[in-house]
């Protein structure tokens, strides 16, 4: 047995009163021991009067004082010339060994010479059973893997004694081997400091044993080793630490040739890394990996400090650690160790997409939408409405969804609406003919209103005929219909979408999985319909704060990712219209700026939006009916709105009261919305189209129903709730007959085409060239004149900028468009066409009058055609369906660049949004890990035993 044993115990206040606390019951411990030390040394690092009163009591042979951020490290080295004994007990406030544990540690390491020093069983303060470290080894790239941590301990490792290495604290070093390895490395930052030791001495040509009858209990405090994972940050902290530990090991370890290789490979592995634990669903390791990799990338001088100790102890070759590393089939095998755990937990049951009438649902839905919009089926572009042609190319597509030069405008430079990137993406799945796309999906928007409507009624009630119900309901919801019938994309698109963002968000505080998805859902919402962002406003903050009172904080952080991709997108948006003093137009639709029919703001027409209807005709129940009453209309939704006012009166009155709250959100957006005016076309003011908030207000509403009628009805009066399903449904069913019907009738806006809103002459020049310029020039009915520039081969959805139809104060490039408008269709100025031709305008298109009728349109109209027509440098092409169009005969300078700020500010924005939408897709892929959880939760959320979940 030694003769002497110093130990070195270190204290770190930092000023929690736990520190007092665990350094006495330390103390105490040391005090009981039945081989007591031979002396003590102790290290306070920082100020605190009580720990100064408890080390002066202690009977130690000295007391060092250090500064607050002194490391374990550190703080032995100040120890170390204190030692006059044959070994060094290393000790910090919080380890408290068992009464035995010095006598049989000294015992061990006398009984083996070759021992530089033995490590105890650490155990968890206030519990022994539970092993906190026992033994560490570390893979081929440096990874340190506890051999049992958080293990019961049963006993079941006390026979290993052979392991590469072991925690730090309570290990016992010999004092000439403490001295020869140059004690424990500073640049570790408290992990991995006993493996790094273990290896070095290894190195040296001694071996490392482990005592487990020798017990010491730890309580986490992180003045020797990591700090025990409490909360977040200290997870972090902790993650950050071991990060920093294995790289530095990696370069301090690697041969000299490969150390440049690997100190260039930190920062790509940062990236990788990052990636990998995105899809692993743990985002709060990505910050840990970058901070560890720009720490030691530029900790040249500690690397060269840790490789010369090395250098100046070592003994062996690396060939004797390599049986004693942990390998990959050993790691594997833990991992499905640990995930066979996991899998033992109670399983939910199947979804029943088929055996509880989803399946059948869709396709019903898709035998009625091929009834009611048959011909579509043979146009190759739809158009009507609020509709217009897509670009001829996908990277055109794209080009609109990037902030630079708009396609529309005199010269129009800023950011894109989001909405441009919505359509970007669905013209992206039909790459040869991207208009086809919209087509196809108004063909199938039924059966995929269906489909979403089901799925949505999952996270409410586990009843097929109730998520039938709801997904009916959803699919005939008017505000949809009438969407369809009128031609209003970005309508249609919210509507289809909602109810995903349902399924997911309404869970998004259980998973990373269901909190990525959810995020770019809401994104593209929002970027639909801009409108519905106050109402989600609320409801995010309202999740977030029910999750710190409820659940503690839990789920806050994936709460809070939901909103990160949707502000980021709007950024350049918001810069752009705060810039300008507009934010009220933030709030305007996107897409094609179209006076439709929609009901006005007055209390007839807000008593039609309380019933769901956004239109003044009924639904289309007027044209459908002439000449017969139909005051009866509105109240086909009442069945709806009576089944879910009774929602908060069941078992399940939270999910019930906070579906109404949506749904009245919902409600209230539309009313506000439909007194807005933000949005120009020509002479024309539009509201806010409000049927984006009834189809918000639908969501809360059905679901509200389906919470009744799930836990409402007395199990006397249960056989009656598949009755009163299917009544409310057959009242929505007649609401949507003239709707379903629209297009059969000739009742519909929707049109066949056209391809392009120019001339079929233009159409083909500026088909592959985004940069032929057309000036468009509408006479008024009050005799003014309407002149904007469209940049391409058509006006298309995703060419759109609220940027230019929200403007209310005219700009320079505005004005110089009006001045050369007016010189063209009067003889003012004889250069017109040349200012034409020198701002790469080859064009001009007469179009024909709104108001063919109005004498101001119509005299307009001839005077403009005689001056056009007596224009030098203009040749007239004809008169097409789309107006009068002229050549300009001149030669036609190339559209001016934007300047060069416009293309690094592109870059940057693109850079930062696509990396948030990568961010959010990695989230969103599932793992075996995810589904295995997911299955350990409810699909509802929600249920009466479990209000809130």
């Amino acid at each position: 047995m030694p003769a002497r044993v110093h130990a070195l115990l270190v204290v770190r206040p930092d000023g929690r009163p736990s520190a007092a606390f665990h350094l006495r019951r330390t103390l105490a411990a040391l005090n009981e021991q039945r081989r007591p030390v031979d002396a003590l040394t102790i290290v306070i690092c920082g100020e605190d009067a009580a720990v100064r009163e408890l080390a002066a009591s202690s009977g130690a042979e000295s007391v060092i004082t250090a500064s607050a951020g002194t490391s374990f490290a550190a703080a032995t080295a100040l120890g170390t010339h204190r030692l006059d004994g044959d070994a060094v007990w290393l000790l910090a406030q919080d380890t408290a060994p068992e009464p035995d544990a010095l006598t049989r540690l000294a015992g061990a390491l006398e009984l083996a010479p070759s021992v530089a020093f033995v490590a105890p069983k650490l155990v968890r303060w206030e519990d022994r059973s539970e092993i906190v470290s026992l033994g560490v080894s570390m893979t081929a790239t440096g990874r340190s893997v506890g051999l049992a941590d958080d293990e019961l301990d049963q006993g079941q490792h006390d026979v290993t004694h052979d392991v590469l290495g072991s925690d730090v604290r309570g290990v016992l070093v010999r004092s000439d081997a403490w001295r020869a390895l140059e004690g424990v490395d500073p640049a570790l930052g408290g992990a991995d400091e006993g493996l790094d030791l273990a290896v070095r001495a290894r190195l040296a040509g001694s071996r490392i044993s482990l005592v487990p009858t020798a017990l010491v209990a730890v309580a986490g405090d992180g003045v020797a080793g990591l700090p025990a994972p409490r909360n977040g940050r200290a997870r972090r902290r902790g993650a950050r630490a071991v990060r920093t530990a294995q790289l530095h090991r990696r370069l301090a370890y690697a041969p000299a040739p490969a150390v440049f290789l690997h100190w260039l490979s930190l920062l790509p592995l940062a990236l990788w890394l990052s990636a990998v634990f995105l899809v692993r669903k743990q985002p709060g390791l990505v910050w840990p990996q970058w901070a560890a990799a720009v720490v030691v990338a530029l900790r040249v001088p500690a690397i060269a400090r840790s490789r010369g100790r090395i250098r100046r102890s070592r003994r062996a070759s690396w060939a004797q650690i390599a049986p004693l590393r942990f390998t990959g089939h050993q790691l594997r095998q833990r991992l499905d160790e640990d995930r066979g755990v996991v899998d033992s937990a109670p399983v939910r049951g199947e979804l029943g997409f088929f055996t509880k009438g989803g399946a059948w649902l869709v396709l019903a839905a898709l035998v009625v939408s091929v009834a009611s919009f048959a011909s579509l089926l043979a146009w190759p572009v739809l158009g009507g409405g609020a509709l217009q042609p897509l670009r001829a190319t996908v990277a055109q597509l794209w080009a609109d969804a990037a902030f630079g030069l708009r396609p529309l405008g005199w010269e129009t430079i800023g950011a894109a609406d989001p909405f441009s990137a919505v359509i970007a993406v669905i013209g992206s799945l039909s790459p040869f003919e991207p208009s086809h796309a919209i087509v196809v999906l108004w063909i199938l928007a039924l059966p995929l209103a269906a489909l979403g409507g089901w799925f949505a009624a999952v996270r409410v009630t586990d009843r097929g005929s109730l998520r039938v119900m709801v997904g009916a309901l959803w699919t005939l919801a008017p505000m949809f219909l009438v969407a369809l019938v009128d031609g209003r994309p970005t309508a249609v698109l919210v509507h289809l979408l909602l109810p995903w963002l349902f399924y997911a968000g309404s869970i998004a505080h259980r998973t990373w999985v269901a909190s990525g998805v959810a995020s770019l859902l809401l994104a593209a919402v929002v970027a639909c319909a801009p409108s519905l962002a106050p109402a989600f406003a609320v409801v995010w903050t309202g999740a977030i704060i029910l999750s710190v009172v409820m659940r503690g904080g839990n789920g806050v952080a994936r709460l809070i990712w939901l909103v990160i991709p949707t502000v980021v997108l709007f950024a350049p948006l918001i810069i752009d219209q705060v810039r300008t003093g507009d934010v009220f137009g933030l709030f305007a639709d996107p897409g094609v700026p179209w006076a439709g029919p929609q009901v006005a703001a007055d209390p007839t027409g807000r008593g039609l939006l309380a019933a769901g209807i956004p239109t003044p005709d009924m639904a289309g129940w007027q044209e459908f009916l002439p000449g017969v009453a139909t005051w009866w209309v509105p109240l086909l939704s009442a069945p709806v709105a009576v089944l879910a006012l009774f929602a908060p009166l069941t078992q399940r009155w939270a999910a019930g009261v906070t579906l109404l709250v949506i749904s009245a959100l919902g409600f209230g957006t539309a009313f506000v919305a439909v007194g807005i005016v933000v949005v120009f076309d020509q002479a024309l003011t539009i509201a806010v189209w409000p049927g984006s908030g009834l189809s918000l207000a639908w969501i809360g509403a059905v679901g509200a129903a389906a919470v009744a009628l799930d836990a409402g009805l007395a199990p006397r009066l249960s056989s009656a709730r598949g009755s009163i399903a299917i009544a409310a449904a057959l009242a929505i069913v007649v609401l949507a007959v003239p709707s379903l019907t629209a297009l059969a009738r000739e009742a519909s806006l929707l049109t066949n085409g056209p391809e392009s809103t120019l001339p079929a002459y233009v159409a083909a020049e500026g088909r592959d060239d985004p940069d032929v310029g057309t000036i468009l020039l509408t006479p008024q009915s009050d005799g003014g004149l309407s002149a904007e520039v469209v940049w391409g081969g058509s006006e298309t959805l995703g060419g759109q900028t609220t940027l230019l139809s929200t403007r209310a104060v005219p700009t320079a490039a505005d004005r110089e468009l009006a001045d050369i408008a007016v010189d063209l269709v009067t003889s003012t100025a004889d250069d017109a066409v040349d200012r034409l031709a020198a701002h790469g305008v080859g064009f001009v298109l007469l179009a024909p009058p709104a108001d063919p009728d109005a004498s101001g349109a119509r005299e307009l109209q001839l005077s403009a055609t005689t001056a056009l027509d007596q224009r030098n440098g203009l040749d007239p092409v004809g008169d097409t369906s789309k107006g009068v169009l002229w050549r300009v005969s001149d030669e036609v300078a190339p559209r001016a660049a934007a300047p060069a700020w416009v293309a690094q500010i592109a870059v940057v924005v693109g850079a930062a949004q696509l990396l948030v939408v990568v961010i959010a897709l990695l989230l969103a892929l599932p793992t075996a890990a995810s589904r295995r959880g997911a299955r350990r939760t409810s699909r509802i959320v929600g249920p009466y035993w479990q209000e809130g979940t």
